[in-house]
């Protein structure tokens, strides 16, 4: 079970955010929006190994909350996370999410020049109760080795107590064949050409 401590919120955002604290807010299961704030540090640590779909036992004073992270507000100049919501879940009751792949490997076909893998796919939609939502899934395209060869969602390892929402037979990596850049020539100028003609013709007259 993945923990994070959270205190009730107090004092704007700025000042959370001045002792190391990320300003956040938990809601769901018809309860209103409770404003709270958890530890910057602690939090990148259980979002590397939560994610979106794990679920997340925050702690206030004596009450445990089962959540996920549901969403985040990152500041693109300094990467730092500046807001978190939380959803509250029910254990008890399978929710749908959306799982992120994660490719390992290098393709035989990538090896021996034929192609480049095309990833088609980078997520897939599952079912589960929270307690067996994956992290994440691996697909390993080291056995691509051909054009013809291609990854497809079925083939997806879940474990127990997961089902694939995401068709089955779409496409989650292929070999894709290398093009060569054909480098053009460059065009004639022919109104250059037209006038050194009439040029050469003027001085011979």
């Amino acid at each position: 079970m993945i923990t994070l401590e959270a205190t009730q919120r107090t004092g704007s955002p700025a000042q959370i955010r001045e002792q190391d604290m990320i300003p956040a807010v938990y809601y769901g299961a018809g309860k209103d929006a409770v404003s709270i704030a958890v530890p910057a540090k602690e939090f990148a640590k259980v979002y590397k190994e939560a994610g979106e779909t794990t679920a997340v036992t925050l702690t206030i004073g004596g009450e445990k909350i089962s959540t996920i992270i549901h969403d985040m507000q990152v500041n693109h100049i300094s990467g730092e996370v500046t807001h978190v919501d939380f959803l509250i879940i029910d254990m008890k009751k399978e929710l749908e999410v959306a799982v992120p792949i994660e490719f390992v490997g290098t393709a035989e076909a990538e090896k021996a020049g034929l192609g480049t893998i095309t990833k088609t796919l980078h997520e897939v939609q599952v079912s589960a109760l929270p307690a067996h939502l994956p992290h994440s899934f691996e697909v390993d395209v080291t056995n691509l080795a051909t054009l013809e060869d291609q990854i497809h969602v079925k083939d997806i390892k879940l474990p127990h107590g997961v089902t694939m929402i995401t068709d089955g037979d779409e496409v989650v990596a292929m070999v894709a064949r290398f093009v060569e850049e054909v480098e053009e020539a460059p065009a004639l100028d022919l109104s250059a050409i037209e006038v050194e003609k009439k040029g050469k013709t003027e001085d011979e007259e």
